[in-house]
């Protein structure tokens, strides 16, 4: 498979399954209503699990421009394959945050709270004071993408992926499940705050949905906020590199 395509199967994946265990908890009438952070957050543990499981033997599961960006500052990743990565978390982003729509589609009808509807697709501070909530952003993302960087045995090799060349340094299976409780601990601890973005993907690409979507009685999509989870995702990842080169 190519590692293209597996970054946008993996993250659209990933959207699916973290944007809808959201939809499940705030949405009215279903099964999982109001069932609270702790369901969110283990939600998303276990969607980072499943998209990276799929992605990683052909693309080295990044599903998240922030990892991107930290590996290829790294050198971990060749320059020329930043924007294709990119690109394809970003379509599958778009792609995952549509079928959570439709999955739930009578759900959003029959829920009155717009900006529950648009916490099933992106994120937002829970006291809007944009500069706090970037700081929030880099330190979650930074201490996401360090532990990735100090997990990550270089003497590992993946697959060849399509076209005969080797796929980028990941973690092997098992190593896919100490980053999913990461993301299940960073939930908890720190995503209080906005949200935990962390991952540009994971909020522009539903956002954008969120946007062009059919979605009854919704409300803007906040774009005076979006650039806080790309930006701070971005920084965070980009110290993490620094952090890592200083201590290897």
């Amino acid at each position: 498979m190519s590692p293209y395509l597996a970054e946008f199967i993996g993250t659209a994946l990933l959207v699916l399954f973290g944007n809808g265990v959201v939809a499940n908890v705030v949405l009215a009438r279903t099964k999982g209503n109001s069932g609270g952070w702790i369901v969110i957050t283990a939600g998303w543990g276990f969607a980072v699990f499943v998209g990276a499981f799929c992605a990683n033997p052909f693309s080295g599961a990044h599903l998240n421009p922030a990892v991107t960006v930290a590996m290829a500052a790294a050198g971990k990743l060749a320059a020329s394959k930043v924007a294709g990565y990119i690109l394809a978390q970003m379509l599958g982003g778009i792609v995952g945050g549509t079928l959570v729509y439709a999955f739930y589609r009578e759900h959003f009808k029959v829920t009155e709270n717009a900006d529950g509807k648009l916490a099933c697709f992106c994120t937002a501070p829970n006291i809007r004071n944009l500069a706090q909530a970037f700081f929030c952003e880099v330190v979650g993302t930074f201490v996401l993408i360090l532990p990735i960087f100090l997990m990550t045995d270089p003497s590992v090799k993946l697959p060849a992926a399509a076209g005969g060349t080797e796929a980028p340094i990941g973690l092997g299976t098992l190593g896919l499940i100490p980053v999913a409780l990461l993301v299940f601990a960073i939930g908890l601890s720190l995503g209080g705050t906005t949200g935990y973005a962390i991952n540009p993907a994971r909020d522009l690409g539903p956002r954008l949905a969120h946007a062009f979507l059919p979605i009854p009685g919704k409300r803007d999509s906040d774009w005076g906020y979006a650039w806080v989870p790309i930006v701070g995702p971005i920084v965070g990842a980009l110290l993490a590199a620094l952090v890592n080169s200083l201590v290897h």
